[in-house]
């Protein structure tokens, strides 16, 4: 079994099917949330619409990181708006189900997945 380091935390813009979002990697732990909330803070101001975190490349998500994204989750929807999460099977989308908020959350297990459902209804 061969251990490879963690990879380190970033954060960057992106966008899914013409909605914004942002894209995490690495791990979101209490280092990494002050800089995890400026973005989105700001990427959920600078937008409308439906919001999309990308967490596919998120190796450890811990409490702090939960909290952060349920903070998130209520901004929008003080707009109306709402969050969707991209996040494939694996131990950060166990946690939402573990702290028992997935059926609050929009969890999607891939960008194409998520991708078809933001596709607005004729």
């Amino acid at each position: 079994m061969t251990s490879r380091p963690p990879q380190q935390f970033e954060v960057a813009d992106a966008q899914l099917q013409q909605a914004p979002a942002v894209a995490v990697r690495g791990e979101i732990d209490i280092a990494a949330v002050p800089a995890l909330q400026l973005a989105l803070d700001n990427a959920i101001r600078d937008s409308a619409g439906v919001f999309v975190l990308d967490l596919c490349d998120l190796e450890l998500l811990d409490s702090s990181g939960l909290r952060l994204i349920l903070r998130a989750r209520a901004l929008l929807a003080r707009q109306d708006r709402a969050l969707a999460i991209v996040c494939p099977p694996g131990p950060v989308r166990r946690l939402f189900t573990e702290a028992g908020i997935a059926d609050l959350l929009f969890l999607y297990a891939s960008p194409k997945e998520a991708a078809t459902a933001l596709v607005p209804a004729d």
